[in-house]
């Protein structure tokens, strides 16, 4: 049952696994990056070497994530966290609001932001039962003088995940997609804006990507303090401070490896038989593992169970952790078990979990 040639399986919800393949690259990497006789880490981000590496990343990003041509691509920091307030600080004018569908603690957070510097208001919420689902939405749910409406495309500590999103017409659509970008092909053109933190997905902590529709950059808000302002980092092609260097690096070596994947049809495949493996060890369980999501709306970057007791609950996360999996603990917020189960996450470690549920349920069921 034990990884044979890893130290774990790694199912942390973020920080989360990056693939071996570009771990042991950059290692090799790490003190004489193409002889520069520096690390990356070391590199001025104003020096040719790195430009290339920040270029190269933006370039790989665009073509692997099909982002049509009036977009831009920006490497931020602050994580999804400051965009909740960034957002409405460039794209909430006074006289109107934003519309939230509130589908996780994340839609919750990134809610109450903009309430700090406009009006913004509930579209949908799946609250009232526990956020199992995510809610459907039409054009009455919504107003055309919207300023904007914002989406969290998955939901880390419920479980669930948007399989189509909603048709907003004139009113610009942003979407939070930190857990999910890359993990499957999507119609960008959908979107306004598209910002994610890397760190599940893309690579490791300290980068945050956005995706900017230039028409909707043009009607942002003029009096934001500079390092707030999207078009800052967009005329300075996200160099206009120090940015996440090595962060920016790994982000790129991550999307070569998709490309050798096979690109995002490939990934996406892959991330179906990875949950299915694990959610069928659930379904087939006769109950001892309940599934918090609804069947149509379960994510299949985060799995959340819970069992039938605090107690039998306890004894399988402290036994899987004796078996090498780490990070099956569920949110502190919410309690349960949490097999998060993003790119990296091979396809072994979800077999080797779904078996150790089966396991598990025949010594104790």
């Amino acid at each position: 049952m034990k990884p044979l040639n890893q130290n774990v399986y790694n199912f942390n919800a973020g920080p989360s696994a990056l693939p071996t393949a570009v771990l042991e690259n950059a290692q090799q990497e790490l003190t004489n990056f193409q002889s520069t006789g520096m690390s990356i880490m070391e590199l001025s981000h104003r020096s040719k070497t790195y430009e290339n590496v920040h270029n190269e990343a933006i370039t790989r990003l665009k073509k692997l994530f099909s982002i049509p041509e009036n977009y831009e691509v920006v490497f931020l920091q602050g994580g999804a966290s400051l965009q909740f307030a960034m957002i409405p600080m460039n794209f909430l004018p006074k006289d109107t609001k934003a519309g939230y569908i509130m589908t996780g603690s994340w839609s919750e957070k990134a809610f109450k932001e903009t309430t700090f510097f406009g009006e913004a208001y509930h579209v949908a919420s799946s609250k009232e039962d526990q956020y199992r689902y995510i809610p459907e939405i039409s054009a009455s749910s919504f107003h055309e003088s919207d300023a904007y409406i914002h989406l969290t495309s998955n939901n880390t500590i419920y479980g669930t995940q948007w399989k189509e999103f909603p048709e907003t017409g004139q009113v610009p659509l942003i979407g939070d997609m930190s857990s999910d970008i890359m993990s499957k092909p999507i119609d960008v053109s959908k979107f306004d804006l598209i910002y994610a933190g890397a760190q599940k997905n893309l690579g490791p902590s300290g980068v945050t990507v956005a995706i900017i529709k230039k028409e909707f950059i043009e009607k942002a808000n003029n009096d934001v303090p500079t390092m707030l302002d999207y078009q800052t980092h967009i005329k300075s092609n996200s160099l206009y401070n120090t940015p996440s260097t090595f962060g920016i690096y790994m982000l790129g070596e991550v999307l070569k490896w998709i490309e050798l994947q096979g690109g995002l049809n490939a990934v996406a495949a892959n991330n179906e038989e990875k949950a299915k493996l694990i959610y069928d060890a659930m379904d087939e369980s006769n109950g001892f593992y309940v599934g918090h999501a609804r069947k149509d709306s379960r994510s299949l970057m985060n799995i959340t169970f819970r069992l039938q007791n605090d107690e039998l609950e306890k004894k399988f996360l402290a036994e899987a952790v004796e078996e090498g999996f780490v990070g099956l603990n569920g949110h502190r917020s919410v309690g349960g078990c949490r097999a998060s189960t993003y790119n990296a996450v091979p396809q072994e470690a979800c077999l080797a979990l779904s078996e150790f549920m089966k396991q598990f349920q025949q010594k104790n069921g």
